[in-house]
């Protein structure tokens, strides 16, 4: 593809940030949509090189896509925060108190922790001002990928390791109790996860949206 076709396939598709300008947003998406079309390998190399530099500019340190690194940081990042609780017999009597005090029929404290491991996943994503996290190809068209996959990825390596570690069936607990030693697994592995996925920067790779067959908007 010569570099006439190349800008004419780029001009054709054009992106702003709806606002009447051009924000580094839409430059990267366009750089995005280039690697996407160019054929030859030194096109290539250049486009890498321009989205490179651009990662460089003051104020562009954006985390949109969500990868396969991502899950994987997540994964080992989960690991490393729950390790240590693993051994702790106080997550036994905290899963106990979980099971014990209801409203009715609702454990309160236990499902208050849920949504507490939930909102402070979000808050670590969205709200902190560690990076500049954007919502691409949300889930339904309003569920966030990322935090989707970092509560997923955080509760399976709760689970495995309790399960793997023999602490999840230790002093024969409720299937309730067995839960809460879950969660209290999950809010570390969790806290873990959304660090290790994002204090990195965004990385390399294709975004999963991609891979399943989902273009990005």
């Amino acid at each position: 593809m010569s570099q006439d076709d190349t800008a004419k396939t780029t001009s054709d598709t054009p992106v702003n940030n709806g606002g009447g300008g051009y924000d580094l947003d839409d430059v990267f998406t366009q750089l995005e949509r280039l690697e996407e079309t160019v054929t030859s390998d030194d096109e290539l190399r250049e486009v890498k090189r321009a989205q490179k530099m651009l990662k460089r500019v003051p104020g562009s340190d954006r985390i949109r896509k969500y990868t396969g690194r991502d899950v994987g940081e997540a994964f080992v990042g989960g690991i490393v925060f729950s390790l240590p609780l693993l051994v702790e017999d106080g997550v036994f009597e905290i899963a106990e108190w979980f099971a014990a005090f209801h409203v009715g029929p609702l454990p309160v404290f236990l499902s208050l922790n849920v949504a507490f491991i939930v909102v402070l996943t979000a808050g670590l994503l969205y709200a902190v001002d560690f990076r500049d996290v954007r919502i691409t190809n949300p889930l339904f068209g309003f569920i966030p990928r990322r935090l989707v996959g970092v509560l997923a990825v955080s509760f399976l390596v709760a689970t495995m390791t309790m399960l793997m570690w023999g602490r999840l069936h230790e002093e024969d607990p409720t299937a309730l109790e067995q839960f809460g030693r879950i969660t209290v697994i999950w809010a570390a592995a969790a806290l873990g996860a959304v660090l290790a996925d994002i204090l990195p920067g965004e990385s390399q790779g294709a975004d999963l949206s991609n891979i399943i067959g989902d273009d990005e908007p």
